[in-house]
């Protein structure tokens, strides 16, 4: 899905699938300061991207991009014979010349090294007070829970609040954790955890997060991520009573579905 200027463009495809492009909706809303907001859906959306971007160069018009949800943001790293797809994929960006590009809740610090004029923003720091204020946590008690170095190092602006963190081991061609341990001192049991993390997909680092939680004594573990796949319909978490509710943005879910999950509109942040 792609937003000019905050209207969603009605983009269609022609019989055989080719997109096409009404340039009389582009110039209707242009201005002179001019924005695309991207939300990913499919790998059609960087063909998508193209030819709009390619339409404005055309009118010499400045514009810049806003990334909902960067694709391919796990794949920062090559291990074995693993392709490098988050490198490719920002340089397909590059091409495109952007004035300046805003990614949501980058997963890592690789994200923004590679695309250009680059920065990221990030709305789970803004919502964890508000996530907080409605599940009733107590920072003097409870506990922020981060399933990872990186998670802790991504939400680091954190402060005033109690913090634990997993250690994790992953097989990066399957992407199955293999183990998780949690780090940090625990002063009483019956405390509440808010794991905090960037990407929910099935939810399988979660609910592993959450049985360790529950062993050291957590009695209520909610989940607050940027970024949440439809997948996590297919997965555990919305089954079990181990994490009583989700929060996230709308980045990728559109609607909830689901009395456990509250979205929250990245419009309103």
């Amino acid at each position: 899905m792609l937003k000019f200027n905050g209207v969603e463009l009605g983009l269609k495809q022609f019989p055989n699938g080719e997109t096409l492009i009404n340039g009389d909706e582009i110039l209707m809303h242009m201005a002179e300061f001019n924005t695309i907001v991207w939300k990913y859906e499919d790998d059609g959306d960087l063909i998508k991207l193209m030819f709009v971007k390619s339409y404005l160069d055309d009118r010499r018009v400045r514009c810049t991009l806003t990334i909902y949800y960067m694709p391919y943001s796990r794949m920062d790293r090559i291990e074995g014979t693993s392709a490098f797809t988050l490198k490719y994929t920002a340089a397909f960006i590059n091409q495109l010349n952007f004035e300046s590009v805003t990614v949501i809740e980058p997963h890592s610090d690789v994200t923004l090294a590679l695309i250009d004029r680059s920065i990221g923003k990030y709305p789970t720091i803004q919502l964890l007070e508000q996530v907080a204020a409605e599940v009733g946590f107590d920072a003097g008690q409870d506990y922020l829970f981060f399933p990872d170095a990186g998670a802790q190092k991504r939400y680091s602006k954190v402060e005033g609040y109690k913090q634990l963190v997993g250690f994790k081991a992953r097989d990066f061609q399957t992407g199955q954790i293999t183990s998780l341990e949690v780090v940090g001192n625990v002063e009483r049991k019956g405390f509440t955890a808010i794991i905090v993390d960037d990407l929910c997909s099935y939810g399988g680092t979660f609910m592993l997060s959450a049985e360790k939680l529950k062993a050291i004594g957590a009695s209520h573990i909610y989940l607050l991520v940027a970024h949440c796949e439809n997948s996590i319909y297919k997965g555990k978490i919305l089954e079990s009573d181990l994490i009583d509710k989700v929060f996230t943005t709308d980045t990728i879910l559109s609607q909830a579905g689901h009395e456990k999950i509250r979205i929250y509109e990245m419009g309103g942040l």
